[in-house]
This record gives structure tokens, C-alpha cells and sequence, in this order.
């Protein structure tokens, strides 16, 4: 790793520790893609051709993983990332809280729903068929009366079968 520092301009500015593109990658465990990413987003202090300013360059990519560790980066990763972890935190909080409320019986399977419905309404349309046969046993009605009734009750329960169309 070579380091060249330059004398004070004729400003009286501080010295410059000069470093090359490689060496820069080496020190910080970067690649040289990233390096380059890091120039573009003016991280990276590019001096000219394969030269960076070492301690300028150090100084703010220090600066951008504090900002980015605490999510403070403003880059657009930092919010993808930090965003994703809390889509899966809620997604994870509301299996366990599922699962609890399975656990609980506050919540059943939905065929298991459909099912017992499905076995209560056969029972209620049973019983409701069945009441013309009822009525003629108890009351002295004609059988055309009874058929009329017969009709009428067949007549509503196909218009609650087909409520939906």
C-alpha cells in the first residue's frame, strides 16, 4: 500500500496523504466497483487519475456507514432495507398472533365454518319441507290447500338459494 503525501499548497491548506484506487479498495475491504460507486455519490475524495485524497475519503465513508447502520443514510437501500425488516416484523407478529388466537379457538378453519353452516341449513330447510306434512296431520285442510303451502315454502327457499344472482 502506498501513501504519498504532498506538501501544503501555497494557501497554507493541511498536506495531502494521496492513496490509488487498489490501495484505497485494500484498506477500506471494498471492491473497485464500489469504489467507483462510492466517487460517484462524491463519498470518494478523487484527487485525478487513480488517485483519492486518503484521510477526506476515510473521513466521509465513516460518516456514510454511521448514517447508514443507523438507518439515518438517506440512501435509498438503507430505506428498502430498513422497510423490509419491518414488513417482516408485522408479518411475523401477525403469524404468532394467529397462531395464538388458533390456540384460543377464536379462530377456526374456514371449511370447518362452511361446514357446520352448511349442516345447520340443510337441518332448517329439512324442518321447513316438512311442515306441509305437519300441518296435514294436525289440521283438516284439503290437499290442495296443503300443496298450495307446500308450493309456496319450495318457492321461498329457491329465492334464498339463488339471493346471490
Amino acid at each position: 500500500m502506498e501513501i504519498m503525501q504532498e506538501l501544503p499548497g501555497l494557501t497554507g491548506g493541511a498536506p495531502v496523504h494521496r492513496i490509488d484506487g487498489p490501495s484505497l479498495c485494500d484498506l477500506l475491504a471494498i471492491s473497485p466497483a464500489m469504489l467507483t460507486e462510492l466517487k460517484n455519490r462524491g463519498i470518494a475524495v478523487h484527487l485525478s487519475k487513480n488517485s483519492y485524497d486518503l484521510a477526506a475519503t476515510v473521513r466521509a465513508y465513516v460518516q456514510h456507514l454511521r448514517g447508514t447502520a443507523s438507518g439515518r443514510g438517506g440512501e435509498e437501500h438503507v430505506l428498502t432495507l430498513t422497510g423490509e425488516r419491518a414488513r417482516l416484523s408485522r408479518a411475523q407478529a401477525e403469524a404468532v398472533e394467529m397462531k395464538n388466537a388458533v390456540a384460543r379457538a377464536e379462530l377456526v378453519p374456514a371449511a370447518d365454518v362452511e361446514r357446520a353452516w352448511g349442516d345447520v341449513l340443510r337441518q332448517v330447510r329439512a324442518r321447513i319441507l316438512a311442515v306441509p306434512s305437519r300441518l296435514r296431520q294436525s289440521l283438516t285442510l284439503a290437499p290442495a290447500d296443503v300443496e298450495l303451502i307446500d308450493r309456496e315454502l319450495r318457492a321461498a327457499l329457491m329465492e334464498l338459494g339463488h339471493a346471490d344472482d
